[in-house]
C-alpha cells in the first residue's frame, strides 16, 4: 500500500497559511512515508481551525478520506460564495489563513481607501475580482482609415514594433488615422520583448529576448522617411541582456534618421541604462536627438509595486538630471506620471517638485488603464477635472509644456506640435547667434585687413 504521505505528492499550500489542498499519486512509492505522515496530520489537524472548515477528522478508512476530501472542497466553495472579495491571487496570498478582519484588509483602495502617505503592497491589487468598468469618457473608436492602414502595412512589411500597438495605447486610431503631416507612430526599437516585467505594461516580457536586429536602425528610417514626419518618437523596451543596454543601437537609429530626414525631430523615450552614466551619454549627448524622455510613472512610495524592481524612483530623477546636463543646449527633457494608481495628492505634488529640480521641461499625465487582468487593477478612474488640477499645478511650478487628460500618454501627440515650435524656435535662435558670432569674427577680420594695407 502508498502512504498518503508519499515523497512524490504535490502540494499547495497558502503563503503563511496553515490549511493545505493536497494530492498524492495513487502509484507513488512511499519511501518517507512514516517521516511525512506525523508531520502532515500535524498540519491537517491545524487545517480544521480554519472558520470556513465543516469537515470530519480523517480516519483510517477509505470512504471517510474521500468524504472528508468533499467537505473540505465544498467548505472552500462555500467560502468563496460567501466571500465577494475573494479570488485565486487571494487565496494564493494568504486568504486561507486569514482572519476576517485580516480578509478585509486585502480588499482594493476603490473600496477601503488608505490614509494619505500610507502605502503597502495590498494597495496595487491583482485579479479578475472587483474589476472597475471603464468610464464612457475613457472609451475610445475602432481605429480606422487610409492613413492608419498604411502605417500598420509599412511596418510589418519592415519587421517594426511600435508601443502604440505593444501596450495598447487608445490613442493609436487618432495618431495613425490623421493625414501624412499628422500621422504619426511612436516606434518601439531593439525587439518587441523586454527584459523587466512592470506591473502595469503589457509588453513582453523575458530574461533572453532575441538579438537585436543590426538592420533594424536603417529600416525604422526608411519607413520614417517614407511617411513624410516632421517628428518622430522613438521607445524601446528594456535590454539589461546587453553589455550598453542597447544604448548604441538606440543612437544609430537616431543618426540614422536624421541622416535620411535632416529636418525631422527626432523624440527618444529612453531605458534607464540602470544608471549607467556612459550609457546614458550615449543617447542623450547623441547631437541628433531634440527630445530625451523617461518615465518616472508614479509616486515615490508605489514605485517598487508599479514598476520592475531594477527601475528606482531616485534612478529616474538622476538619469533625467544627467540627461540635461550632458545633452544639447536646445535638448528638451521629458517625462510622465500615470494617475489612478493609488497615489496621493501630496505625493503627486512631491513628485512634481522633484522634477523640476532636476530640470525636466515637459511632463504628461495619463490615467492608467488596465491592459489585462494579468495586470495590477485600477486604484481609481481620475475625473477630468483632476487631470485639470494637476495641468495647473505643474504649469504653475514652472514645466514648460504640460498635457494633462486621462487619454494622454508620454507620446502623445498633443504636445509634439508645441515641442515643434519650441524646438524649431530654439534652432533659430542658435542659428542667428552663430550668425552674429561669424559675423563678428568676419568683421573683426576685415577691420584688421584694412589696418594692414593702410
Amino acid at each position: 500500500m502508498f502512504a498518503r504521505g508519499s515523497a512524490s505528492s504535490s502540494r499547495l499550500t497558502a503563503r503563511g497559511s496553515s490549511s493545505i489542498v493536497s494530492y498524492t499519486c495513487p502509484c507513488a512509492p512511499s519511501s518517507s512515508a512514516a517521516a511525512l505522515v506525523g508531520s502532515r496530520r500535524g498540519l491537517a489537524s491545524e487545517a480544521t481551525q480554519h472558520p470556513n472548515y465543516n469537515g470530519e477528522s480523517s480516519s483510517n478508512d477509505g470512504s471517510s478520506k474521500k468524504a472528508s476530501s468533499s467537505t473540505r472542497i465544498a467548505a472552500f466553495r462555500q467560502a468563496v460564495a460567501e466571500n465577494t472579495h475573494l479570488d485565486l491571487d487571494a487565496f494564493a496570498t494568504g486568504y486561507a489563513s486569514s482572519s476576517p478582519s485580516q480578509a478585509e484588509s486585502s480588499r482594493s483602495p476603490i473600496d477601503s481607501p488608505a490614509p494619505s502617505g500610507a502605502h503597502s503592497p495590498s494597495m496595487v491589487q491583482f485579479g479578475r475580482e472587483n474589476h472597475v468598468r471603464l468610464p464612457s469618457h475613457l472609451r475610445t473608436p475602432i481605429p480606422r482609415g487610409q492613413s492608419y492602414t498604411r502605417i500598420k502595412q509599412d511596418l510589418r512589411g519592415l519587421k517594426l514594433a511600435t508601443v502604440c500597438e505593444e501596450a495598447k495605447c487608445p490613442n493609436i486610431g487618432e495618431c495613425w488615422g490623421g493625414g501624412k503631416e499628422k500621422a504619426t507612430a511612436t516606434i518601439m526599437i531593439m525587439g518587441d520583448t523586454c527584459t523587466r516585467a512592470c506591473r502595469f505594461c503589457s509588453v513582453k516580457t523575458s530574461r533572453a529576448p532575441a538579438a537585436l536586429d543590426p538592420h533594424e536602425p536603417a529600416n525604422t528610417a526608411e519607413a520614417i522617411a517614407r511617411w513624410g514626419l516632421g517628428y518622430i518618437v522613438l521607445t524601446s523596451v528594456d535590454r539589461d541582456d546587453v553589455a550598453d543596454g542597447g544604448s548604441s543601437h538606440i543612437a544609430e537609429t537616431i543618426s540614422e534618421i536624421k541622416k535620411r530626414s535632416p529636418r525631422i525631430l527626432v523624440e527618444c523615450l529612453s531605458p534607464d541604462f540602470c544608471g549607467v552614466k556612459e550609457d546614458v551619454a550615449r543617447v542623450a549627448g547623441n547631437p541628433d536627438l531634440d527630445v530625451f524622455a523617461h518615465n518616472i510613472e508614479t509616486v515615490e512610495a508605489l514605485t517598487p509595486m508599479v514598476r520592475d524592481r531594477r527601475a528606482k524612483y531616485r534612478q529616474t530623477l538622476e538619469v533625467l538630471r544627467y540627461a540635461k546636463e550632458i545633452g544639447k543646449r536646445s535638448l528638451i527633457t521629458k517625462t510622465s506620471i500615470m494617475l489612478g494608481c493609488g497615489e496621493a495628492d501630496e505625493e503627486v505634488l512631491q513628485t512634481l517638485k522633484d522634477l523640476r529640480s532636476v530640470g525636466v521641461d515637459v511632463v504628461t499625465f495619463g490615467q492608467y488603464m488596465r491592459p489585462t487582468t494579468r495586470h495590477m487593477k485600477v486604484a481609481e478612474y481620475v475625473a477630468p477635472a483632476k487631470f485639470e488640477h494637476w495641468q495647473t499645478v505643474a504649469e504653475s511650478l514652472g514645466f514648460l509644456y504640460v498635457a494633462s487628460g486621462p487619454l494622454v500618454r508620454s507620446s502623445y501627440k498633443a504636445g509634439e506640435y508645441f515641442i515643434k515650435n519650441v524646438l524649431e524656435g530654439r534652432r533659430a535662435a542658435e542659428a542667428r547667434q552663430a550668425g552674429l558670432a561669424t559675423g563678428t569674427v568676419l568683421g573683426d577680420s576685415a577691420q584688421q585687413v584694412a589696418a594692414q594695407r593702410s
